[in-house]
């Protein structure tokens, strides 16, 4: 993770192909883009941009599921770009397989283009503060999602702000 102020780690994970880009040094650059490691865009992007986080594919720049199949269920949080460049910040409190919210996903009418995980289980968290409402959603584990301790909020490792221009 890296801002224009601060970088957290400057070592890129062979494992961890996606690449969240915002706060272009450029006006003319697009606000925010997920670069795909596996398809060549990284190098020649990542010093146009002032903040990066690297994580975890979920959907590659041609637009395929790249989660492997799995029976683990947890909340995930999850950042995606559609279509015309849009950020969606995504939020699945009910535990599912990854690779089936994926798949969910790319079936809605979203123009997915990329997307990437960001966080599973009790640290998934989603918190949106606009037009005069809050909405706070909490991430579990299977299981766990209607447990008493399940409405608390756990310390979280990140956080991801936006604020529209």
């Amino acid at each position: 993770m890296r801002t224009r102020a601060h970088e957290n780690n400057p070592r890129r994970s062979a494992r961890y192909k996606a690449v969240l880009a915002f706060d272009p040094v450029k006006p003319q650059l697009p606000p925010v883009r997920i670069l795909d490691a596996a398809c060549g865009d990284l190098d020649p992007v990542l010093p146009a941009y002032g903040t990066l986080i690297q994580s975890i594919r979920m959907v590659s720049c041609d637009r395929k599921n790249v989660w492997a199949p799995d029976t683990k269920r947890s909340s995930a949080a999850a950042i995606a770009v559609d279509g015309t460049g849009r950020a969606l910040f995504i939020h699945a409190r009910s535990p599912w397989p990854v690779h089936d919210l994926v798949e969910a996903l790319l079936a809605l009418p979203l123009d997915l283009r990329r997307a990437m995980y960001v966080e599973g289980g009790p640290e998934a968290q989603l918190f949106v503060r606009a037009g005069g409402r809050e909405v706070e959603r909490l991430g579990a584990f299977e299981g766990s999602a209607d447990k008493e301790n399940a409405s608390l909020a756990w310390e979280i490792p990140n956080a991801v702000v936006a604020v529209r221009r």
